[in-house]
């Protein structure tokens, strides 16, 4: 480009070449040399394809030194063994004439780009959205030719790999043609070249699957030193070790003919170690993999890996072990020996998860202990909560929550089970189907569904209460409550809409059923049907489905409704059958509660000072009034 000034003016001049014709198998590198020897830019440049050789130096027998030109039907008939033979070989030359870039294209209004993978195994086509194609009588064939200059810009050879081009570009030609003016209101990609993809070479590889479990990062991806890990729990026939093993890939080629030529695997994981009994190896043609033959927790002593399912613990501590999470279902137990009780076996904000725990000392502050199977020698601090199905715990201050729950003493503790049993309760709240307690001191609430049960009561100031509903959180009561008096109030709306549907539709059968008549006579006559009485009979039909359909509607509220009080009616028959026994004498003062849930209410009743009052039941009478009987003395 020149730029020349004459006085104040300024003219810009474009430099042209002369349109020049050359061989080559890098057209791109062309291109690039004529912008560098004319000085013009790159981009102005352009060239036409005259003709395209393709040569190989094994494509024919006795042709293993020179380039052979292979000829079209030679081309058509190559197989994929001879694209992955590596002693095959492969170029194309082109014939272009160069040109300088005059005026524009009719294809210039398609902004497309030409891509592949990193292999370059596979070529894609991408059009960007916004872009506008305009058909024309020779649009097809031009669009194609232009990929193709495209392709050879990035040295992408054409009429080797390409079979897929024109199929995957056939919608979108044809819609071009159908509309005209075709705009692209996203952006479209094609596969419109695949040659052979080779088979990635494997290096081996140690994988150790336990070791994920070992996540020691808090919810703002900070380490919490608390978890360190100390067991990785595993589960019968559970993945525990893997070993990748290594695998030379196989050849490819890619689309600009290259033959690809996979590296040699690297070795350097091969497995030393031994494994136990406990252990299973399974060895596969591309793995060995080491299972548990049994639930408990992985170990590694003395270069042997195995699954052991007792461990011995003088403390869970931060200073010791860290917080320790195993599976439930992996059959660890955990014996922490520290009885001190001035100590605390279960530390601080220790978190423990296992199958089954023995502890014979303290569970501290704000610790959380989780398990099937749970024993605790000490005392459960007031903030300590602990969870198993079947537990025990000495002195218990804090919070318990099981199936079969023990307690020796409890203390101002909270516990909900399915069934609990206390030796001696000094304040504190217990909810579950069954309690039996051997001796009941003072400020004790007790809510039970089945039953409660003291042998003696030594203080005064408790509560026992029948609830039938005693399992249910008051969350799930209150959103109960709630669907019952929604499902009510959508039944007494729609049975009042129907009401008057169903006024209306029997006001209306005479008429209806003499317009029946009258059409079936003008239809058997042939008479064409007047069409004031097709429209009163399709208002009438569709009166008829909205009648039917607040029919349905109603049955399935009703429904509904059936099924959420069944529960209800279900619970309400059995506090009939729920009790409170006392094998001792009644001493101070003592509040008994049985809460009905319909009506919602309840019913209570004080014992009197030194009674002999037994077995205390609800008792419903002939009016429907409550009241608490005493049923045995």
């Amino acid at each position: 480009m020149g730029l020349f000034t004459k006085e104040a003016e300024s003219v810009e001049i474009v430099t042209r070449i002369n349109p020049m014709i050359v061989r080559t198998s890098n057209v791109a590198k062309e291109l690039l040399q004529a912008s560098i020897n004319y000085k013009v830019p790159v981009h102005s440049l352009d060239f036409h394809l005259l003709g395209t050789e393709t040569f190989t130096k094994a494509a024919v027998e006795g042709a293993a030194e020179d380039w052979v030109e292979l000829t079209p039907e030679q081309i058509a008939d190559l197989k994929e063994d001879m694209y992955l033979n590596p002693k095959f070989e492969l170029k194309q030359v082109y014939e272009i004439e160069i040109f300088s870039i005059t005026e524009p294209n009719p294809l210039d209004s398609i902004d497309m780009s030409i891509g592949g993978n990193t292999s370059l195994c596979k070529i894609y086509l991408t059009i960007k959205a916004g872009s506008v194609a305009q058909y024309y009588p020779t649009f097809s064939d031009d669009f194609i030719y232009a990929i193709n200059k495209k392709k050879l810009r990035a040295n992408v050879m054409i009429g080797l790999f390409d079979s897929i081009m024109l199929p995957n570009l056939a919608e979108l030609l044809a819609k071009i043609h159908v509309e005209g003016i075709y705009r692209f209101a996203a952006q479209e990609r094609y596969l419109i070249a695949q040659a052979y993809e080779p088979i990635e070479t494997v290096n081996d590889k140690l994988i150790l699957h336990y070791e994920t479990k070992r996540q020691n990062m808090d919810e703002h991806g900070r380490v919490d030193y608390a978890k360190r890990g100390y067991l990785m729990s595993a589960v019968k026939d559970e993945l525990l070790m893997e070993y990748i093993k290594p695998r030379k890939g196989e050849n490819g080629r890619n689309c600009r003919g290259e033959f690809i030529l996979p590296k040699e695997p690297i070795v350097k994981f091969e497995p030393t170690f031994n494994t136990g009994e406990k252990i299973t190896v399974i060895d596969t043609p591309t793995s060995i993999e080491y299972r548990a033959a049994s639930g408990g927790y992985v170990t590694l002593e003395g270069g042997t890996y195995d699954i052991h399912s007792e461990v011995e613990v003088s403390e869970i501590s931060f200073k010791t072990t860290g917080s320790i999470d195993t599976q439930l279902d992996a059959d660890v137990c955990i014996n922490v020996k520290e009885k001190d009780s001035m100590k605390d076996a279960i530390g601080q904000g220790m978190e423990v998860t296992v199958n089954a725990i023995n502890i014979e000392g303290n569970v501290g502050p704000n610790a959380k202990v989780t398990a099937k199977k749970a024993t605790v020698d000490g005392q459960v601090h007031q903030s300590a909560i602990i969870r198993a199905d079947e537990l025990s715990i000495n002195i218990l201050k804090g919070t318990a929550y099981g199936k079969e729950v023990h307690i020796t003493r409890l203390e101002h503790g909270t516990v909900e089970a399915d069934r609990v049993t206390v030796s001696q309760a000094t304040g504190g709240k217990i909810r579950a189907r069954e309690i039996v307690i051997e001796i009941l001191g003072s400020h004790v609430k007790m809510s039970a569904s089945r039953l409660i049960e003291v042998k003696k009561i030594q203080g005064g100031e408790n509560q026992f209460m029948i609830d039938p509903m005693v399992s249910e959180s008051d969350a799930d009561i209150h959103e109960h409550s709630d669907q019952i008096a929604q499902i009510t109030n959508s039944i007494r709306s729609i049975k009042k809409e129907l009401e008057g549907y169903e006024q209306t539709w029997k006001e209306n059968t005479p008429v209806m059923d003499d317009l029946k008549r009258k059409l079936a006579h003008y239809k058997a006559e042939g008479i064409k049907m007047p069409s004031a009485f097709v429209q009163k009979y399709q208002q009438h039909l569709q009166f008829k489905e909205k009648l039917e359909a607040l029919r349905n509607e109603l049955k399935s509220k009703e429904d509904q409704y059936a099924w959420l009080t069944e529960k209800h009616t279900a619970l309400q028959a059995e506090i009939f059958d729920a009790r409170i026994i006392n094998h001792d004498r009644w001493h101070n003062h003592n509040e008994i509660v049985f809460k009905l849930i319909n009506p919602q209410m309840e019913v209570f009743y004080i014992p009197s000072e030194n009674s002999e009052e037994k077995i205390l039941g609800l008792y419903e009478d002939e009016n429907g009034e409550f009241s608490i009987k005493v049923l045995a003395q």
